[in-house]
């Protein structure tokens, strides 16, 4: 693929290792202006090859999945640092590197210990030198994720258990709503770990997937190729096991496997909509072996986190997004990472198709429905009543001055989640609430986001009362 074109030859007087400096400089270039793990994983270990004229330059990448990776991500940088480096037009070209490693003739400086890519490099739909396919994501790395109060005790854990296996926290049990960054984590334990050990098993794999096995070995009588798949993982991701739910033949096996694991010290890390004990029509048996290591919760992002997410995505996209209109997409955009992504994609084509600057205006536009929807379905009225049905109150005991618990606690929980849904301020919402003071909505609010980090109940309740809200 042709990044830039060439339109004027270099000097033939020019030394003939300029091409040598020349991708040299745009490597350390990229070295300041890149996360040290994406530098290392994406262009650490590319090649670069120079016509002799100086007329082309040509990046070897090891297989199909980087080369359209890095075309995406990172050519139009490359493109514009070599022309200025070059100081004048070059055509600048990816291809796939030949199978045999490249010369060190050319560039030695960059290529010495990078002639072939590292197992831990390749593309996840591309099996490993063993054979063994990880499923992993190679783009989704500890790196490339955001961290926040929301996710930092997971990613805590998850570090933990990438660097020591087997060890503590086995199994690890992350849960949360969707789009919050779960299954992120979990391609991120899997990456770390076979970039530190290359040889491991690793397997991640969505629980309907393990349910698709299961029937199938059921089907042709293979459940002894099944169980030496699995029981012979080194590190086992399971996504959404909440799929396992009345699935009696599939949670046998799994509680085989997962038996099996443990006694081998591999580890296990899984993936839930709710905390163990929520699990519904799931063997006792099972919950209690999930519960018998960590549990972890992922909850929606706090609004720092989400303004630096939609940073961080729209510069990945060769976009900078003002601060301003980070804020003001964040505030708007509550619920979760992919929510976020979204409002991210709409903005940037809004941007790219009516050739305008990234502003709050032009975001207010690119959102005008999303915005709109909002406003209509969440008010403060709404989550009063949608609070009090589900706690079996009157409405009216949320704007009346009794103070029972069993009235007082729904009031404050419906006083958080309207500073959380609406765009009211503290007073407005003290007013709406019986014309109460705003540091009593304060005092509600910052005494539901402390105990819903400490009590997986009460976070449970507050996701189903906002995903309710939310349609």
């Amino acid at each position: 693929m042709t990044l830039g074109s060439s339109s004027s030859l270099p000097d033939p007087d020019l030394p003939s290792d300029l091409g040598s400096s020349l991708w040299q400089g745009c490597v350390e270039q990229l070295a300041q202006e890149l996360p040290e793990q994406q530098f290392n994983t994406w262009i650490k270990p590319l090649h670069a090859v120079a016509a002799a004229d100086l007329s082309k330059l040509t990046i070897l990448v090891g297989n199909r999945f980087k080369l359209d990776w890095i075309r995406a991500q990172y050519a139009a940088r490359i493109s514009a640092l070599v022309e200025q480096l070059n100081g004048q037009p070059i055509t600048v070209e990816l291809a796939l590197a030949p199978r045999e490693p490249v010369s060190r003739s050319s560039f030695s400086k960059i290529t010495t210990e990078s002639e072939i890519l590292p197992e831990r490099f390749q593309a996840p739909e591309e099996p490993m030198s063993t054979g063994f396919r990880s499923r992993l994501n190679s783009a989704l790395t500890f790196a490339s994720l955001v961290e926040g109060t929301a996710n930092r005790m997971a990613r805590a854990a998850a570090m933990h258990v990438a660097s020591i296996p087997g060890q503590l926290y086995n199994p690890l049990f992350i849960y949360g709503g969707v789009g919050l960054g779960k299954t992120h984590l979990m391609h991120a334990v899997g990456n770390k770990l076979l970039e530190d050990r290359p040889d491991a098993k690793v397997l991640y794999i969505h629980a309907e997937q393990f349910v698709s096995d299961v029937v199938k070995a059921y089907q042709r009588k293979t459940f002894d190729e099944f169980k030496a798949h699995y029981h012979s993982l080194d590190l086992l991701l399971i996504d959404d096991v909440q799929f396992f739910a009345n699935k009696e033949r599939t949670q046998e096996e799994f509680f085989n496997a997962f038996e099996a694991l443990l006694a081998k010290k591999s580890h296990i890390v899984m993936t839930s909509d709710t905390y163990p004990k929520g699990l519904n029509d799931i063997h006792e048996r099972l919950i209690s072996r999930f519960d018998s290591g960590l549990t972890v919760a992922i909850e929606p992002p706090e609004l720092e986190m989400r303004v630096a997410i939609l940073i961080s995505k729209a510069r990945s996209e060769g976009t900078e997004m003002p601060e301003e209109v980070a804020f003001f997409v964040a505030k708007n955009v509550r619920s979760n990472v992919r929510e976020l992504e979204g409002a991210l994609r709409k903005i940037l084509a809004y941007s790219r198709f009516n050739q305008k600057e990234i502003s709050i205006q032009l975001a207010r536009d690119a959102l005008r429905d999303l915005l709109s929807i909002q406003n209509r379905q969440i008010s403060v009225e709404n989550i009063q009543k949608t609070v009090a049905d589900y706690y079996k109150i009157k409405v009216a005991d949320m704007y009346s001055k009794k103070r029972p618990a069993s009235i007082a606690r729904p009031r404050q929980i419906a006083m958080y989640l309207a500073k959380e849904l609406t765009q009211k301020s503290l007073p407005e919402i003290g007013e709406l609430f019986g014309g109460r003071d705003h540091t009593t909505v304060l005092h509600a609010v910052r005494k539901i986001t402390g105990e819903r980090q400490q009590l997986s109940e009460l976070n449970q309740q507050l996701h189903v009362l906002e995903q309710t809200l939310k349609g």
